[in-house]
């Protein structure tokens, strides 16, 4: 049978169009050509030493069964006194926290749960790309409310207007990727108001919580308002401990929700990693400096960064959370921004994503994504070769 044919008949009408995603694209052309990846959020910064001893320690004590689906129960308390602690959100330990593989895991395991083909849900653009794809592939229709850089400010007269008539739910990612935005207590206060008025799921991913600058505070939107009772809470450790490739997260929701997430999470993945899960768990106990040397750490790699982008002729869009910096590139000339960012790959030698990753239309043509999680010395060099690539293409 002709290769066209297979495609017709057996690949799921769901997942046409759908391709892997520029993110990872540029990982792989990053690796043809022997670049600086600030293209893929991988993070290789150092794990804690006490993370990956403690996952360590339970591969040697041979702990590799399955746990429940939910999780161990170590880490389910500590994550509980974790969220009491940072979060304001008391959660029951049996029932209402889901151990799951990393937080797109839990994203993934969320809408399975929680709605039903034909669904709206409704994303902040730009978005982040697999929370959109998961959402085909489980049969929603994605829906959109444009943020305009640079504040990506969000009004309850725009967020109404998004609105259809089978809109059930909401994404909120904050600190958000790729633009870096925190939403204000003002901002969730509108989101909580509305979603109360249109009885709608509030999904939110906070998986660069502790990622922060300037002072910002982040506010997990299940403490706002009324919203906890319709709303799902993921966060991961991925970024936290840099440990992208351990995949560990976990979703909170009232005890009904939580319940329904991890029936889906049993039946997809059965669970994560069991010595891994030790590992995370370990990392809890961490001290409050940990946190707050990362975000400081991250700050300066910021700084750093825009810097060097806005010396090479670009606009950064200065985060105010995560690790990516939204970058404009029309004064570069390229036509797209597929083409600017193999440019710069090819001929500078650093991967970037383009900012046509993250939007639907013609804005994200102007745009490329940084992540700055690189070791500084890495960081240097790559700072270095995107100044000479804009000098040697007369860009600057």
């Amino acid at each position: 049978m002709p290769v066209s044919d297979l495609m017709s008949t057996f690949v799921a009408k769901r997942l046409l169009g759908l391709g892997q995603s520029d993110i990872r694209r540029m990982s792989r052309e990053c690796d043809r050509v022997g670049a600086i990846n600030l293209g893929q959020g991988i993070c290789d910064l150092p794990t804690p030493q006490v993370v990956a001893a403690a996952a360590k320690a339970a591969i040697d004590a041979n702990k590799c069964i399955y746990t429940y689906p939910e999780g161990d129960l170590a880490l389910r308390q500590a994550i509980a006194a974790k969220l009491e602690r940072d979060n304001c959100i008391k959660a029951q330990v049996d029932g209402e926290i889901v151990v799951t593989l990393g937080a797109t895991g839990a994203f993934a395991a969320t809408v399975n749960a929680l709605l039903d083909p034909g669904d709206g849900i409704l994303l902040m653009e730009p978005y982040y790309g697999y929370h959109l794809n998961c959402s085909v592939v489980a049969g929603l229709e994605p829906q959109y409310l444009t943020l305009t850089p640079p504040n990506f400010s969000l009004d309850a007269k725009a967020l109404r207007a998004a609105l259809r008539p089978n809109t059930r739910a909401i994404v909120v990612c904050t600190p958000a990727n790729p633009s870096g935005k925190m939403f204000s207590r003002v901002e969730l206060d509108t989101i909580a108001r509305v979603a109360n008025e249109h009885d709608l799921l509030v999904i939110t991913d906070e998986i660069y919580e502790y990622i922060r600058y300037d002072g910002k505070r982040h506010i997990s939107p299940a403490t706002v308002g009324d919203l906890w009772p319709r709303s799902v809470t993921i966060m991961g450790l991925s970024k936290t401990f840099s440990i992208t490739g351990w995949r560990v997260g976990y979703a909170v929701a009232p005890e009904p929700l939580a319940r329904a997430i991890t029936l889906v999470n049993d039946l997809y993945y059965i669970c994560a990693a069991n010595p891994l899960q030790h590992g995370v768990t370990a990392g809890f106990e961490l001290p409050a400096s940990y946190f707050v040397a990362l975000a400081s750490d991250y700050q300066r790699k910021r700084d750093q960064l825009c810097s060097a982008l806005t010396t090479a002729g670009m606009a950064p869009v200065v985060p105010q959370g995560a690790y990516y910096v939204l970058a404009d590139i029309s004064g570069w000339g390229f036509a797209t921004a597929r083409e600017a960012a193999m440019a710069l790959l090819e001929h500078g030698k650093v991967a970037s994503v383009p900012g046509s990753a993250f939007y639907r239309g013609a804005t994200g043509e102007g745009l490329l994504r940084f992540c700055f999680a690189k070791d500084n010395d890495v960081l240097d060099v790559a700072c270095e070769r995107i100044l000479r690539f804009a000098r040697n293409g007369s860009i600057i």
